[in-house]
């Protein structure tokens, strides 16, 4: 599951046992993203706040679908597998399409972002790119041309926020060989409310 330590639900006590009950599946069933953090159970909340806030607050206005190909495509760029795998069958989750959730994969596999995506959509995969890729790249331009595209400045911030949270994912899974041995794929929490953080 990773390369350090980690404790599971069946043998978590205090501070860490009360925010697996929060999250837990079937049979106490946690992702192992978040049962890495199980040696911090403050870092495991602070990852849970951020991950509920970023990605599905209800007061976000990128929707779903394209938050998750955002996270998918930086996560490719990351080389994170882990990211890749559950975020892939989430998209499958939310578009209810198989063709297109596996032709949106493949483009975004290539590199070809456009073959998947345009307009403003287009251009938040080109910045979810470069600012994966080259950070101390970006410029002003990278957000004029966003808003040219018609993104309003609070939908450039959700998309950099949604990008920034993967890169920290992405390097937490990396950092610390999460694997997916033993997660279900794809489940996402089932609130807007960031306090209830259930994983199903």
């Amino acid at each position: 599951m990773s390369w350090v330590r980690t404790i599971p639900h069946s043998e978590a006590v205090g501070r860490l046992k009360a925010l697996y009950d929060r999250i837990k599946g079937k049979d106490g069933y946690i992702d192992n993203i978040l049962t890495v953090h199980s040696l911090r159970p403050h870092s495991l909340e602070a990852h849970l706040m951020l991950y509920k806030y970023v990605l599905h607050h209800r007061d976000n206005s990128i929707p779903k679908r394209l938050s998750e190909c955002m996270g998918l495509y930086v996560s490719m760029l990351n080389g994170c597998e882990y990211c890749v795998r559950h975020h892939y069958a989430g998209l499958r989750r939310i578009v209810m399409d198989d063709e297109l959730a596996a032709a949106i994969e493949k483009a975004l596999q290539d590199g070809t972002p456009e073959r998947a995506f345009e307009g403003k959509e287009l251009e938040l995969m080109r910045y979810a790119e470069k600012l994966t890729l080259a950070p101390a790249e970006m410029v002003e331009g990278d957000i004029e041309a966003l808003r040219a595209a018609g993104c309003d400045d609070g939908e450039i911030l959700e998309a950099n926020q949604v990008i920034a949270y993967f890169a920290y994912a992405n390097r937490t899974a990396l950092g610390l060989g999460v694997t997916t041995k033993g997660d279900i794929l794809g489940l996402s929490p089932s609130s807007d409310d960031p306090g209830e953080w259930s994983h199903r």
